[in-house]
């Protein structure tokens, strides 16, 4: 098996998420891991892609991978794919690696398993693992033919560095399509935020219905600060107008596995349980005893997070203090 995973860079970073998917490859064992980076700087980054077991880090700097789009990343994986006679070919899910990873399978005629949790070898085939049935199951899937195309469930591995060194640097210049080149992107509005992005952070401290009102999530920011950790919502929190989309967790929304996520008045639904029940450690509140959250929680804890809350915060600053 010839592997080559997408790095997916912002500014001067590679994505957490994409990193943790190359750690995953290296450790099958089966051969050298190679990484793609396409887009300014990517040359730079190439070492800190070694920390993560890659041998051989392909590199494009071409102006046509300066934005964010997708097509022209496509056109570089395709020549990566045929220069190095790749047979398998993994991502790590992003609105960006989703398109890539499409249009990469249209362009090579080959199948994209997604929403994969895991990937092994077995007796020299490539078996992959995706929840079904809103999650309540696992199936294992494979691949007809190569090359093979994977997409993984953003949080599905941690990123820990395992290696260094020098990696073999390849530059890569593809003739770009006609139409990858045809879009381009004319700004970007950033959301101001401080803390960690719910993909990235650790602690996660998320809350639903049961806060009362959107005053009252007050108790979730302050809360997650005092716990260095981001702040996450319910969908029907989201639809009420409580907190913004971008930190909605579920089916729905963004899939999370923080070391530690703390549901202050969430019920548990399944729609929500999906996007965070990989979290290492399950801390919930809530007044109602017989919350489905609470069967599938580490912590359990019944009573009113209004009272409750404030008083751990306050325990929580006076330690730190």
């Amino acid at each position: 098996m010839s592997v080559v995973v997408f790095l997916e860079s912002h500014g001067d970073e590679l994505q957490k998420g994409s990193l943790g998917v190359l750690g995953r490859a290296a450790s099958l064992g089966d051969g050298d891991v190679a990484a793609v980076i396409a887009g300014e700087g990517a040359k730079a980054l190439a070492a800190e892609a070694a920390k993560f077991g890659a041998t051989k880090v392909w590199v494009c700097e071409d102006e046509e991978v300066a934005q964010p789009v997708p097509q022209p990343r496509v056109d570089v994986l395709a020549q990566v794919v045929e220069e190095g006679g790749y047979d398998t070919v993994l991502f790590a899910n992003s609105v960006l690696a989703a398109d890539v990873a499409a249009g990469l399978a249209a362009r090579l005629d080959s199948g994209l398993n997604w929403d994969l949790t895991d990937i092994e070898l077995r007796d020299g085939e490539l078996v992959g693992k995706r929840p079904a049935l809103q999650d309540s199951v696992f199936v294992e899937v494979g691949w007809n033919g190569t090359p093979r195309l994977a997409l993984f469930r953003a949080g599905s591995f941690d990123a820990a560095p395992t290696s260094g060194g020098d990696p073999e640097i390849a530059e890569v210049s593809p003739t770009y399509a006609q139409h990858s080149t045809t879009v381009k992107l004319v700004g970007q509005d950033a959301e101001e935020s401080s803390g960690p992005s719910i993909e990235d952070a650790d602690v996660i401290v998320a809350g639903g219905r049961g806060l009362g009102s959107p005053d009252n999530f007050t108790l979730a920011e302050e809360l997650a600060k005092a716990l260095g950790g981001a702040v996450g919502a319910t969908r029907a929190v989201v639809d009420a107008g409580w907190y913004p989309y971008s930190a909605q967790i579920g089916q729905t929304g963004k899939t999370v596995s923080p070391k530690l996520y703390v549901a202050l008045g969430i019920s548990g639904a399944i729609q929500h349980k999906v996007g965070m029940q990989s979290s290492g450690v399950i801390v919930a509140v809530n007044k109602d005893a017989n919350a489905p959250i609470f069967e599938f929680s580490d912590l359990a804890v019944v009573g009113d997070v209004h009272e409750i809350v404030p008083k751990l915060t306050a325990l929580l600053e006076q330690r730190r203090g």
